[in-house]
């Protein structure tokens, strides 16, 4: 298999684990790395060991030795930078949240089609080792029937996201960390989201500090979510059957699980040492097949979640 190249667009925080993870997956490398300013983007290549830094995206998009582009720009600034990667004829993973509209979403995707471009969000939960296990479990009914799943993620130190109160730049809790429970639990159950409804602590103007949302999936199990960054919580999710429970702590990033039945206690352990090493060697074998969507994070359950969680705000600021 060819090494796939890639090129990221952003210094932000999560960008040295990403490094890590395509450096470990063998298949691939980072080629490039572009920031707004020169300096910036200096820095991180040096730090990081990447050969090229540009100080403007397009610069970046124009390279021809970058295949693919890693977009990790603050979350209103995700359409426009993947919409001109998609426009240079640039393959692209995009961060959460994908988009902030429906619109925006479906238009991406569009381009994507259009010009034969892979085109993914970076949903690292779905591919962790620990999540197939799961899968695999709920699947062979180790728990029984599935009738309610839990949801809690803390995350109250987030004073280093400037824009994280700013709820047009994409700020809020929802916006932040929404995804990964909606679509982990959508995957690891086989069940699609029929219904939702929430609420939020969502001061004037300003994103959302706590939320919940209540939800079904299917027509047989029950859901509900918690999402709070004013709290220091446990974070985790547990999966409750008429068997037993399966609980997954920091579910996005675990390598670890816990099957409790009647009969005992099983964990399911699978260490790593990069959790974007699995998402990564994903993309790099849709790359290699030539394939335009995941099989895995479709372009669908993309498109449900920024329409559910836009509708969502929708509701609150109304």
């Amino acid at each position: 298999m060819q090494m796939i190249r890639y090129g990221i667009i952003s210094t932000a925080q999560v960008v040295p684990r990403f490094v890590a993870g395509v450096k470990e997956s063998q298949t691939g490398t980072v080629v490039a790395i572009a920031s707004r300013g020169i300096e910036k983007a200096q820095q991180a290549a040096e730090k990081l060991g990447i050969p090229q830094a540009y100080g403007s995206y397009e610069e970046l998009y124009a390279d021809p030795a970058v295949d693919i582009v890693y977009i990790a720009t603050y979350n209103k600034g995700h359409y426009d930078a993947a919409k001109q990667a998609l426009i240079a004829g640039k393959p692209v993973l995009l961060e959460k949240p994908f988009t902030l509209s429906a619109a925006e979403a479906k238009e991406l995707f569009e381009l994507a089609q259009q010009r034969g471009l892979f085109l993914m969000e970076a949903q690292k939960s779905l591919f962790l080792p620990v999540t197939q296990a799961v899968r695999q479990a709920l699947r062979e009914g180790r728990i029984g029937a599935v009738k309610k799943v839990a949801s809690v993620t803390s995350y109250p130190h987030i004073d280093h996201i400037t824009w994280f109160h700013d709820l047009s730049a994409g700020g809020g809790a929802l916006h932040s960390s929404g995804s990964y429970p909606l679509q982990y639990m959508q995957y690891i159950t086989d069940r699609k989201i029929s219904a939702i409804s929430g609420n939020a602590i969502l001061p004037a103007g300003e994103g959302d500090l706590q939320t919940e949302l209540s939800l079904k999936l299917a027509q047989d199990v029950l859901a509900d979510i918690f999402l709070t960054v004013e709290l220091d919580l446990p974070s985790g999710m547990t999966v409750y059957g008429t068997k037993g429970e399966i609980h997954i702590p920091n579910f996005w990033k675990t390598d670890t699980a816990t099957i409790h039945t009647a009969t005992g206690e099983e964990v399911l352990s699978f260490p790593y040492q990069s959790e974007f090493v699995y998402e990564i060697t994903h993309v790099n074998e849709c790359l290699e097949k030539g394939l335009i969507e995941s099989p895995v994070m479709t372009h669908q359950l993309t498109l449900d979640t920024v329409e559910k969680v836009a509708r969502l705000y929708q509701q609150w600021q109304q």
